[in-house]
């Protein structure tokens, strides 16, 4: 055997044992990532008619005129999503990863509780899943009550007019 022959078979003996650990490194086309809290638009065949999640505790999907699907990051971790025509053939199947947010975030440490802030470019509060119990409540009974007060003051100027 040639010295050149030694070499490509070296090269193709090498490159068949790192193509597993290759092919685990690409990231999969058929894999959605999005953000917690953030929303991501595909667009599906348009004869799409259901949508079964996984685990609606970390990913929402809502079909949409037309076949597009809203993705909503709620959780984090990995689920997946199943499109169906009416006939139940089923149209895709897709894995979903949701990640961390993407701002700038502090988190504060009391103890075992944890709040987190949004620093962009003033920290203001942030609910974040892991956060503190009574953090967390404080902060959506505060975004429940204002957005209540905003409703109920946006229907009192529509009757006054």
């Amino acid at each position: 055997m040639s010295i050149s022959s030694l070499r490509t078979f070296r090269s193709l003996a090498v490159g068949f044992f790192l193509w597993p650990i290759a092919a685990l490194a690409e990231p999969a086309a058929d894999v959605i990532t999005v953000n917690v809290d953030l929303a991501k638009l595909i667009k599906l065949p348009t004869r799409a008619a259901t949508i079964v999640v996984g685990n609606p505790l970390i990913a929402d999907v809502t079909l949409q005129a037309g076949g597009v699907v809203v993705v909503t990051g709620k959780g984090y971790g990995a689920t997946n999503f199943i499109a169906m025509d009416r006939g139940g053939d089923v149209l895709v199947d897709r894995l979903i990863q949701v990640e961390g947010p993407t701002d700038q975030i502090v988190t504060v440490y009391r103890g075992v509780d944890r709040e987190s802030y949004s620093c962009m470019p003033i920290c203001q509060r942030r609910v974040t899943l892991g956060d503190g119990e009574n953090y967390f409540k404080s902060a959506i009974d505060q975004a429940g009550s204002l957005s209540s007060q905003a409703s109920g003051n946006a229907a009192t100027a529509g009757k006054t007019n």
